[in-house]
């Protein structure tokens, strides 16, 4: 099927874009990697009277470190996150930048794109939700700034006005002795995720100083397992210290049962997934090289 009928506007500027937003109205929607939206407005779902185009913006993609942060551009694709030599600094963003989808996806894909979609079953919002990062944005009445746990309000739901965008990511590196990582379990490469899991905590010997868990494809949107952030917390990490975090992440799972699984099956993969992201995590702080990719059942 083909989308109605629709007007191309490519942006200059994020400044013009912004503007275009604000003369066109509800009308019109913006184009950025256009993983979510095309196939959307193919099935008619979607139905912008006007489309303003992001991607010939000059400098809205890039990858930089400054003042102990990494700083995103808007635009940056998934696949450049994944392959990131700055970025492998924090192993939880390339594990989810490398288990999005496949090749041709992560290729056009954004991760201003992806926050701002708000997909309950999207892979950013909740690997970020974990790290100290801040999403800017622009709009007409200027620039704001805040922190990524106020940004999603709900399914398909951001804090962005009719007329703001995404404008740059920014996350704070974690200091030393910290590992992170971000696991998914999914049916084939292609497909949304069944649960998702992502952790970053920081070791002071063998005891757990500090540590963020968080939960996705199992509510409305990306959650923060506190219970059983507060397991970990202060303790030695082991078998015990592992099952009362599990226990506590499929508690706090909100999982509906859909086509990928009932919600009795996604709370017991949650809590699967947080074992095994804390166990790598762990040896990622103490400085082992460990490799994690999507699981597939």
């Amino acid at each position: 099927m083909y989308p109605r009928a629709f007007h191309y506007h490519r942006a200059s500027s994020l400044q013009q874009a912004v503007r275009l937003l604000s003369e066109l109205g509800e009308d019109a929607k913006l184009l950025a990697g256009g993983q979510s939206l095309i196939p959307l407005m193919k099935l008619r779902f979607a139905n912008p009277a006007h489309l303003v185009d992001l991607n010939f913006i000059p400098g809205s993609s890039y990858i930089a470190e400054e003042k102990g942060s990494l700083r995103f551009g808007a635009l940056t694709r998934h696949a450049e996150i994944e392959n990131s030599e700055i970025v492998a600094k924090v192993p939880i963003l390339r594990d989810c930048a490398a288990g999005i989808a496949d090749v041709q996806v992560r290729n056009r894909g954004t991760l201003g794109g992806s926050l701002a979609e708000a997909d309950p079953s999207g892979d950013w919002a909740v690997a970020l939700l974990t790290l100290k990062a801040e999403v800017h944005c622009l709009g007409t009445r200027g620039e704001r700034s805040l922190p990524l746990s106020q940004f999603v309000k709900d399914a398909y739901t951001t804090v962005l006005e009719r007329d703001e965008l995404i404008q740059e990511v920014v996350v704070k590196i974690p200091p030393n002795s910290s590992g992170g990582a971000y696991l998914s379990c999914k049916r084939a490469a292609p497909v949304y995720p069944t649960a998702t899991a992502a952790v970053e905590l920081t070791l002071d010997g063998e005891v757990c100083q500090e540590i963020s868990i968080a939960l996705g494809c199992v509510g409305l949107t990306p959650i923060q397992a506190k219970d059983a952030e507060t397991a970990v917390r202060g303790r030695k990490i082991n078998e015990k210290t592992l099952a009362t975090a599990q226990a506590a992440a499929q508690a706090a799972a909100d999982a509906q049962s859909d086509m990928r699984g009932t919600a009795e099956y996604k709370r017991a993969l949650v809590g699967v997934l947080v074992k095994r992201a804390i166990e790598v995590a762990v040896r990622r702080a103490r400085g082992e090289m460990v490799e994690v990719s999507p699981i597939y059942a």
